[in-house]
């Protein structure tokens, strides 16, 4: 099934990229057989993601469809910053879990509403949701790499591979950049939710919508104290990580419970 074949070169070249950032961690630079492996490997999910697509007649958001979409996304803008932002090594982390969500969405197909059946004012609040998680899951993976940097920094000799990455300034500036782009897609989300869903209890939206209006307070607040005040280091670590945990929880904790323990269908 051409489906299947796409999917398996997919996860082949995302466990082939992972394997070169691997084996070249220690450097400055990697090498330009990375890109075009972690470029075949999006690709590929791509041409497969289009295809299911079409035989589906729209996008599938089941629990791991789902996931496997955003991993692609979150992929693509990786490779896309990496162009001209030193963060290729941030998808040591990245493809393997992407190679993952992708093979449990081949084994783990389900029917469940698609893009296509919802309105334009529905699509909208669901494509920029997506797209606010992809950003901002960039910038939970962005702030671990910069908490590993600044505490192997404090080592005496640092190791090679911290020595390899760019200033520390240099990454926190990208993660602020990040974080500012994934909130503004996360707020056109949340407006377009209140604008649109019509009933937030009957869709089990209510947690799902108090989880996103936390996580907007926290980035919201770490962005104003960022300008303000100058906080950053280990401040702008945690809060990161509190508000994508929060989001983690929002988008995929009700449709684990709803889908795959309770065996209920979210609306989206």
């Amino acid at each position: 099934m051409i489906t299947t074949a796409f999917a398996t070169l997919s996860i082949s070249f995302y466990l082939a990229s992972t394997v070169l950032i691997v084996r070249h961690s220690n450097q400055n630079q990697m090498p330009r057989g990375l890109f075009y492996l972690a470029w075949a490997a999006v690709m590929s999910h791509l041409c497969y993601t289009g295809i299911v697509f079409l035989q589906n007649n729209g996008f599938s958001f089941s629990f791991f469809s789902t996931g496997s979409l955003i991993a692609m996304i979150v992929s693509l803008l990786l490779l896309i910053a990496a162009s001209n932002k030193p963060v290729e090594k941030l998808g040591i982390a990245l493809f393997p879990i992407t190679a993952l969500m992708l093979g449990l969405a081949i084994n783990f197909a389900d029917k469940t509403p698609t893009l296509s059946q919802h309105n334009w004012a529905m699509s909208t609040h669901i494509l920029t949701s997506i797209i606010a998680f992809s950003l901002l899951n960039i910038a939970a993976l962005q702030a671990i790499l910069l908490a590993i940097q600044e505490q192997k920094l404090r080592s005496h000799p640092p190791k090679r591979l911290v020595l390899s990455l760019p200033p520390l300034q240099t990454m926190e500036a990208l993660l602020f950049q990040i974080l500012a782009t994934g909130l503004i897609f996360l707020t056109i989300s949340l407006v377009s939710g209140f604008l649109f869903i019509e009933n937030l209890f009957a869709q089990h939206l209510v947690h799902k919508t108090v989880l996103s209006i936390l996580a907007w307070i926290i980035f919201s607040g770490l962005l104003m104290g960022r300008s303000r005040y100058g906080w950053r280091g280990k401040t702008a670590i945690q809060w990161t990580l509190i508000g994508f945990v929060l989001l983690l929880l929002a988008y995929f904790g009700s449709k684990l419970v709803l889908e795959l323990i309770l065996h209920k269908q979210l609306n989206t």
